[in-house]
């Protein structure tokens, strides 16, 4: 029964005369619409019944402080000495509670939600559509994808499980169903349709590439399940575009190819490494695509390639178009990014592009970004006027993990502390420091050369987004 509710698509095409048409233009497709009143009638019901039990409430707690302004008397032992710190402006400790939705995805008591909903959590509980209680710990928390696998503790008796199904197989009009907690109100099912793929400008994670529905998620729905009309979870929730808090129809789910990668994370014990891709890209626009005399715009056009990286392997160059991987429309480099995250080091990517107008493949084996060279930060404390600077060799790790540009390499700012003389300076976190009194930094070992004889003037070049500036200080 669940495989017909895959068959129907809204049916204000029949209130508006159209039918025939519609049919017409779906003649091609496997989707048809309503053929009967029974058809019209049916129920989610059956489909809510059977995947509803395994999504879960999610409760947490986790202490935090809050400090703010304290007089010097209230420091003082003898007053401390009868009211502790119970001062205002002084340190104080509270207890904050938040709440989310899971999924369970295996008998042995698996669980997948977002990573900001259980991070820094002291305690975390879980509780069933059935009533049962559990205590659960973090096996992985991801913040760049935002998933996090929990394990039940002390699981005793069956534990519903859902099923992981192909986000690759989701097409724009599908129905699904979004299945959470909202505000705390209970279990809730809300019903609509995917409204976009791969959509990669919601600045949520940095691996990005979500689902779009406008079934209803509101605070409380993130972890929570988005089904496909065949049981099967085809996303996790999390996150909304709102003005007012509550849904506006624009709800944004992680596809279930991301969430199986994070599993096998998990499961199999092995790190989360994620592949890097060697080059700089720039989305192909109308301008670039008339040049190349391509009917519409479409995917990447590669600006730099990192040496002996795993794009100048494949044999990709400066100037190839990159329009498709393993067969999917390349819209963006985070799109590829995403796609390369979930197959995983090791595995290889088909890719097809366009050189001088013709198009050839590559075979694209995925490698994880090396640390090369280390980062061996420098923290500058004194003798400096750039005093609470942290700086860090530049690697393709470390470029990868900050998404920055391959082109860029040297010595970074990685941070500064707030006062210091670095922070009066101007400098900032992302600036490459090239040269001190005309002495080359290439790496942090040249600058602690120079921290080790600091001269009595200082002529400092650093490059701020290709920009470069001198600062001197006597």
């Amino acid at each position: 029964m669940l495989d017909i509710y895959k068959k129907i698509i809204p049916i204000i095409v029949l209130a508006t005369g159209l039918s025939v048409i519609a049919q017409g233009a779906l003649a091609q497709s496997t989707a048809i619409v309503p053929q009967s009143d029974q058809q019209v009638r049916l129920s989610y019901a059956p489909l809510v019944t059977a995947v509803a039990p395994a999504v879960v409430n999610i409760y947490t707690r986790k202490t935090v402080e809050a400090k703010g302004f304290q007089s010097p008397l209230f420091s003082d032992p003898f007053f401390q000495r009868f009211f502790g710190n119970a001062f205002p402006g002084t340190t104080q400790r509270r207890q904050e509670n938040s709440l989310g939705s899971g999924v369970i995805v295996s008998p042995t008591g698996l669980v997948v939600t977002n990573h900001h909903v259980i991070a820094d959590a002291d305690d975390i509980q879980v509780i069933l559509r059935d009533r049962r209680e559990f205590k659960a710990k973090v096996l992985v928390s991801d913040e760049r994808t935002d998933l996090s696998v929990l394990q039940l503790q002390d699981v005793k008796g069956e534990l519903p499980v859902v099923t992981l199904g192909d986000s690759d197989d989701v097409q724009v009009g599908d129905l699904v169903l979004a299945i959470g907690n909202p505000f705390g109100v209970g279990q809730t099912v809300t019903s609509g349709i995917v409204s976009g793929l791969a959509r990669t400008s919601v600045d949520i994670s940095d691996y990005q590439s979500f689902i779009q529905t406008d079934a209803a998620i509101n605070p409380g729905n993130s972890g929570g399940a988005l089904v496909a009309m065949d049981g099967s979870i085809i996303g996790i929730n999390t996150a909304i575009f709102s003005k007012s808090g509550g849904s506006q129809g624009i709800g944004f789910a992680i596809p279930s190819s991301m969430v199986k990668a994070i599993l096998n994370s998990a499961t199999t014990g092995t790190p989360l490494l994620r592949p890097w891709l060697g080059f700089d890209s720039k989305v192909v626009d109308w301008d670039i695509a008339n040049a190349l005399g391509m009917d519409v715009p479409h995917g990447l056009i590669v600006e730099h390639v990192r040496a002996n990286g795993p794009a100048a392997k494949a044999g990709i160059k400066p100037g190839d178009i990159i329009l498709s991987a393993d067969g999917k429309i390349v819209e963006d480099a985070q799109n590829l990014r995403f796609r390369a995250a979930t197959k995983g080091v090791g595995q290889t990517v088909k890719l097809a592009f366009l050189r001088d107008g013709k198009p050839l493949e590559a075979d694209f084996v995925l490698e994880a970004p090396p640390e090369d060279p280390p980062r061996d930060p420098v923290i500058v404390r004194k003798d400096a006027p750039f005093a609470g600077a942290v700086f860090v060799n530049l690697s393709p790790a470390l470029t990868e993990e900050l998404n920055l540009r391959l082109d860029r390499s040297g010595v970074m700012v990685m941070e500064i502390a707030r006062g210091s003389p670095a922070a009066r300076m101007g400098l900032r976190p992302g600036d490459l420091l090239k040269s001190i009194n005309d002495y080359g930094i290439k790496l942090t070992a040249d600058l602690r050369d120079v921290l080790s004889d600091p001269p009595k003037t200082w002529r400092i070049v650093i490059d701020r987004n290709g920009e470069t500036r001198t600062v001197e200080v006597r």
